[in-house]
């Protein structure tokens, strides 16, 4: 158990017993190609609503699930912590047999202001290769948060996509926002990728000798630490964004390191102490 009084989850595309919709379509599909026991079906995937249940009775450990949507959290510290939290995806398939999953397009409804967004999926040219090297991130995503310009936007799902970086934003955002137009490159930054923490054929014996040390490092530590100068006026948001790629699994088990991030909050009352 992680030892934070609030700890944020979302769903995802395979989490499909959450999406109501979607798993009453699955076991049709699949009662259709054979006689189901229901009370095998209801011991795997439990009975339509139960996954929620489960999702909802986590509050009392300090485990909120977040449906699509904005959110305020009001710390015991003092500070307002604003959320925006979508699980939904593109689909790879015209049935969409996936959860919280779409074919043509969807709303991201991002507000100004949000601190946050997690997101299940990545934005279009955000950490979002594939391993058959395709962008399979969601272009409607990406100009929600180009015009919505949350402070950080962690996200996942595209497992070789692992990274973080800062992004700085043009002045003005198009009408049709794109990675290509929106950023300005020359003042981003890469703050961490696969190929820097594995490596490529192509590093020097230096560079090498440099990467297997700061890799050791953090595989010591356990975690990837971000503390850029951020403060409540603006460094992120409105000009900046910090995108981080999450997904912990790698090819295998759970072996691409976590992140942790340092920021600071506006406050909503005199801290409590």
């Amino acid at each position: 158990m992680i030892n934070a009084p609030l700890k944020l989850i979302i769903a995802g595309n395979h989490d499909f017993a959450l999406d109501i919709p979607i798993l009453r379509q699955k076991i049709s599909e699949a009662s259709r190609l054979e006689t189901l026991d229901d009370a095998l079906v209801k011991k795997e995937y439990g009975d339509y609503g139960a996954a929620r249940e489960i999702m909802d009775q986590a509050k009392d450990k300090g485990i909120i699930f977040l449906d699509e949507g904005s959110h305020r959290f009001f710390l015991k510290n003092g500070a307002l912590l604003k959320i925006y939290a979508s699980p939904y995806t593109p689909s790879t398939t015209s049935s969409n047999e996936w959860g919280f999953q779409y074919s043509d397009s969807h709303s991201f409804s991002i507000d100004s202001g949000i601190d946050i967004a997690i997101t299940h999926g990545p934005p279009h040219g955000m950490m979002d290769m594939s391993a058959e090297r395709k962008r399979i991130g969601c272009p409607q995503l990406f100009a929600a948060i180009a015009k919505a310009q949350p402070r950080i936007h962690c996200f996942g799902h595209v497992h070789e996509g692992w990274g973080a970086k800062l992004v700085t934003w043009r002045s003005q955002i198009s009408n049709s926002p794109s990675h290509f137009a929106d950023i300005d490159n020359d003042r981003s930054t890469n703050i961490e990728t696969l190929l820097s923490i594995n490596g490529s054929k192509f590093e020097s014996p230096e560079e090498k000798r440099m990467r297997e040390r700061k890799t050791a490092e953090l595989n010591s530590r356990g975690y990837c630490q971000i503390e850029p100068s951020i403060d409540n006026k603006g460094s992120l948001g409105r000009g900046r964004t910090l995108f981080i790629n999450a997904a912990i699994k790698g090819h295998g088990d759970l072996e691409q390191l976590p992140w942790v991030v340092n920021i600071q909050l506006l406050a909503y009352a005199p801290q409590i102490l």
